[in-house]
């Protein structure tokens, strides 16, 4: 299974044009501590984003999975509230994300719901209890161990002080590398694949269609309470308003990085690269101080862009071969 196609190494060109450019163009760019916090500004989106590949290489979708982390987020700081120890606060927030998933899957699955319709719902299920139960209050005092996951680096965590790599980012790392082990490299990877590109033919063929679509909902629902604890770390609290938008941005991710929308088409190696490079540009317009509304323009751009490219001309070599990577 080839995960490393043409378009794989276009956006591998785009990066490096984009290192040289920034980095030629933009003082203090391309220092170690400027590209260390730079992965900070995707690492909890890429989660999303590798929970959203597998969903939509599978012909879903989950947009409820940012409302999701606020869900997570505040299970944490309920627990924290009520007393639990770091371990419980981070169980409680593991399994909200869970159960958040669950519902997602198991309406999809056992009422023949289009994901996008459900999870739309869910979004503002979601988002609503977190508004519901804060208001416009926030949750502050979580323990020391959490500030270090969401702001530390290895190097500060083992003792070697010039090993600047943000733990967050190396949390990201490997779990892209067990996701694109699951999708390139076991028969379970490969039905995804072909509930993608064909659930019907898959159930014929008799691959439990129905229950890959729920677990890949559930693990959605993980990843993003994962992706809360590192966020939570980060800033230290729990908002409302936590990760608010952040749906557009792992589909983003997903689609630059060559998943077909339709599905049945992709590679993690593509949406790795695609995090990177869209974390590395929003991170380099903010040293710059373009504001977030021009950053979120840029994003509907990037989509949409990622959308329309292969349908012209580019689609003749773009899609045999990224459809290359999922066979």
């Amino acid at each position: 299974m080839n995960a490393f196609g043409i378009w794989e190494r276009v956006l591998l060109a785009l990066l490096v044009l984009l290192l040289a450019g920034f980095g030629l163009g933009l003082d203090g760019f391309m220092t170690p501590y400027a590209l260390a916090d730079s992965t900070f500004n995707f690492s909890e989106k890429g989660l999303l984003a590798l929970a959203m590949a597998l969903l939509i290489v599978a012909g879903e979708i989950d947009l409820s999975i940012a409302a999701t982390m606020a869900l997570s987020s505040l299970a944490m700081g309920l627990a924290m509230k009520a007393g639990a120890g770091l371990p419980l606060m981070v169980l409680a927030a593991f399994a909200t994300g869970a159960l958040a998933g669950a519902l997602n899957g198991w309406l999809v699955t056992a009422y023949r719901l289009p994901s996008i319709v459900v999870t739309i719902g869910t979004l503002s299920l979601y988002r609503g209890i977190a508004l519901v139960a804060l208001g416009d209050q926030a949750i502050t005092g979580y323990p020391e161990p959490l500030s270090v996951l969401g702001n530390g680096y290895l190097g500060d965590l083992i003792g070697v002080p010039w090993l600047i790599v943000p733990l967050e980012f190396i949390v990201f790392l490997l779990m892209a590398a067990a996701v694109g082990t699951l999708l390139h490299r076991t028969v379970v990877g490969r039905r995804v694949y072909a509930i993608g590109a064909n659930p019907i033919a898959s159930r014929f063929s008799g691959i439990e269609v129905d229950r890959y679509r729920f677990w890949l909902f559930v693990f959605a629902g993980v990843a993003a309470a994962l992706a809360a604890a590192m966020l939570t770390g980060r800033i230290g609290s729990t908002r409302p308003n936590i990760a608010l938008g952040w749906e557009l941005d792992a589909i983003t991710m997903v689609i630059l990085g060559g998943v077909a929308i339709e599905g049945g088409r992709g590679s993690i190696v593509g949406t790795v690269l695609a995090a990177l490079l869209m974390g590395m540009f929003t991170f380099a317009l903010g040293m710059v101080n373009v504001s977030g509304i021009v950053m979120s323009m840029l994003i509907g751009v990037l989509l949409v862009v990622a959308m329309v490219l292969p349908r012209l001309g580019l689609a003749r070599w773009w899609r045999p071969r990224a459809a290359a990577a999922g066979a």
